[in-house]
């Protein structure tokens, strides 16, 4: 019956371990709780800064989630260029884009499949809500405000 001697500093060093094996699962669960929308965060920046660019094709090719939608134009007849023009250009309800900030991110209380970021226009007190599918990255008016 020969037991081993009891190492004091290997066990200081398994627990040492156990420590930073744990934090760094909980910092990354953090981590990865914070940013569980920034991919529909990034989209949302990227149209916005395009409508402040005044490029509004590369807008419209964002909300449809069609980069090359002119030769795809068919398919997003639910709602053509000419009328994101009129609804996102110098004369809709925003106006020129002169600037926007990401307000807010979150889910609709009824569920769904999208995520709805929030957004200040030309430091406007009314938001303007932007639904985004998480799956296709299309773009449409919240369903749940």
């Amino acid at each position: 019956m020969d037991a081993k001697v009891y190492d004091e500093a290997a066990a200081r060093r398994r627990k040492m371990r156990i420590l930073v094996i744990i934090v760094t699962l909980l910092v990354l669960g953090f981590l990865a709780y914070q940013f569980r929308y920034w991919p529909e965060e990034r989209l949302v920046d990227k149209f916005f800064s395009a409508l402040q660019k005044q490029d509004y094709e590369t807008a419209y090719g964002l909300y449809v989630a069609d980069p090359n939608w002119k030769q795809h134009s068919p398919q997003h007849s639910l709602y053509p260029y000419n009328e994101f023009y009129r609804d996102w250009g110098p004369g809709g309800e925003w106006g020129l884009v002169k600037n926007y900030k990401i307000y807010a991110t979150g889910e609709c209380p009824k569920g769904g499949s999208g995520v709805i970021v929030e957004v200040i226009v030309n430091q406007r007190a009314e938001h303007e809500q932007i639904y985004v599918q998480k799956k296709e990255k299309t773009f449409s008016p919240s369903p749940c405000s």
